[in-house]
């Protein structure tokens, strides 16, 4: 049996800023503040004019303010150091608040979708040219603070961010053609149809949020990832013999980890091997957090060859 030649390394990599970036937190902070702000008053206009399309679109705002400050605690999380008690931060805490958001959103959409429902076989008077104006405002916001975010692609909370606020902007014009039909036709069912569609758009976002944060509380492979295809890529590298023992997993909405076993043909070069394989991961794959031991190919014969003590013979 060769004498087992093995190292362990363990390097935290943080991708830094390109010259000309800055953090997206202080424009997550305010873009959710006055999306919350702006909920709170198309929730009021939508019980003045009597439309439920405005207040379906609130409920969405709600859900694009909450997503937006998410954000923004993920970015302060993110620089918090960690400590003797929790080693990786407290990323994990913006994943269980999504979890509660997803969940309490998919409540508030049935509740508007019960009451779309029940409005359809009703007549009731709808001030379509303020429910008008006031999605128009709506929508002016929504598209003031995509523009805000349009500059921070770099950063993956704002992106995500940029996608619910999309999600927005298509209740805001929902909600302005609902009025805007109501003041040239009179017909009020499309109040109600309005809020069907915003209803829709909530769910989906929702579901597809609470999908994300569930599989990443089970410590998942990120959806947008795949094992296999990360250890291919991996073990194409010339100083690399093979990869074993690979784990992906999300420490928060935007920091990813990996650990993994590789063999190496040369353990003496392996601070430059190490170095490579974290630009290879950081760059191809957005991942961070890196954790790999090397082990020689005599190494890893040795541990195959040793039977295992927990296998009967027949």
């Amino acid at each position: 049996m060769g004498v087992l030649q093995s190292a362990y390394s363990m390097a935290h990599s943080h991708r830094p800023l390109a010259p000309g970036q800055q953090h997206a937190d202080p424009v997550l902070w305010r873009a959710a503040a006055l999306t919350l702000v702006f909920a709170v008053v198309e929730a009021l206009g939508g019980w003045w004019t009597g439309s439920l399309a405005l207040v379906s679109d609130a409920g969405h705002m709600l859900t694009d303010g909450a997503a937006l400050l998410l954000g923004a605690l993920a970015g302060w999380m993110a620089r918090r150091p960690p400590s003797r008690v929790h080693s990786y931060g407290f990323g994990r805490a913006e994943i269980f608040a999504a979890v509660i958001n997803a969940s309490t959103m998919l409540v508030i959409a049935a509740v508007i979708a019960y009451e779309a429902f029940l409005r359809l076989g009703q007549a009731r008077e709808i001030q379509g040219g303020m429910a008008a104006a006031i999605a128009l405002a709506g929508l002016a916001l929504n598209l003031g603070i995509m523009n805000w975010l349009a500059p921070h692609k770099h950063d993956m909370n704002a992106r995500a961010a940029a996608l619910h606020v999309l999600g927005d902007t298509l209740g805001s014009v929902g909600a302005l053609v609902s009025g805007i039909v109501i003041v040239l036709t009179g017909w009020t069912p499309v109040d109600a149809i309005a809020s069907l569609f915003i209803c829709a758009l909530i769910a989906v976002s929702s579901l597809r949020l609470l999908r994300e944060s569930v599989h990443a509380l089970m410590e998942g492979v990120p959806l947008r990832l795949s094992a296999e295809s990360v250890g291919m890529e991996m073990a194409k590298h010339k100083a690399i013999r093979s990869v074993h023992d690979l784990h992906i997993w999300t420490l928060s909405g935007s920091r990813v980890a990996l650990s993994a076993h590789v063999v190496v043909r040369d353990l003496s070069r392996w601070d430059r091997t190490l170095q490579e394989l974290q630009l290879l991961l950081r760059e191809r794959f957005g991942i961070e957090h890196v954790t790999l031991q090397p082990e020689s190919p005599a190494a890893t014969e040795a541990r195959v060859a040793v039977p295992d003590p927990r296998r009967r013979k027949a």
